[in-house]
């Protein structure tokens, strides 16, 4: 599942972005934020575009602010998606950096974060950094999870956004049915109207009303981490 839509409003890669810095974690370089003597963590995997997105660090450094380490890791290794080399298209790059590969590449920074003292972690995952954040969650190697605009995931996994493609309405509902028969477990689906998949991160700061649902969206997952990884 990925199309034009996926990779719309490309961001500006910074790789200063942020006040947080980047270190080794677990094998991958990663940006993280947030007091060292916390227990709690927030692991933030990013979509296609990788972790030097600064609407992705802002939102790292605002999870943090609310009590969290945070550690958004570059699984693409310095390789993020280019939409402008026309001889890589997203179909090509995705075969060298599937959300298998990743979700395996987390593994040594959960017990990198372990041995730090960790006794808590959560997941949020976008578009391509969805699917990593389910295989997560179905090995129990996180306490709780958030999915935003997912792709690749499918009601299998669970056993977005009302024009969003590559997650719309109809599946999104799927998905809360299933959670809703799951009693062991705790969710909510939410749907935004009139956004495309990728909202909340690749919005545009001058559009007020983007940035309003991207905003909601993420006191959504932070809230849902408070009550979940505590």
């Amino acid at each position: 599942m990925s199309g034009p839509q996926c990779c719309a409003n490309p961001p500006t890669l910074s790789p200063g972005s942020g006040s947080g810095h980047v270190e080794q974690l677990g094998g991958l370089k990663a940006y993280v934020v947030g007091s060292q003597d916390s227990k709690l963590a927030i692991l933030l995997v990013s979509d296609v575009y990788g972790y030097e997105a600064p609407n992705l660090r802002k939102l790292a450094d605002k999870v943090a602010a609310a009590g969290y380490y945070v550690v958004v890791p570059d699984y693409f290794k310095g390789d993020p998606y280019a939409p402008e080399n026309a001889e890589r298209p997203i179909g090509v790059w995705i075969k060298d950096h599937g959300a298998d590969k990743g979700f395996e590449e987390t593994k040594p920074i959960i017990q990198a974060l372990k041995s730090k003292g960790i006794s808590k972690i959560g997941a949020a995952g976008f578009c391509w950094g969805a699917k990593v954040v389910v295989e997560l969650a179905k090995c129990e190697l996180i306490q709780a999870a958030v999915l935003l605009h997912p792709s690749f995931v499918t009601v299998d996994d669970i056993k977005g956004a009302e024009i969003d493609q590559m997650s719309p309405p109809a599946l999104l509902k799927q998905f809360e049915e299933v959670l809703a028969a799951k009693s062991e477990v705790d969710g909510f689906v939410k749907i935004f109207p009139k956004v495309s998949h990728g909202w909340t991160m690749r919005y545009k700061v001058e559009d007020e009303a983007a940035v309003k649902c991207a905003e909601e969206a993420h006191l959504d997952m932070i809230q849902w981490f408070v009550k979940f990884v505590k």
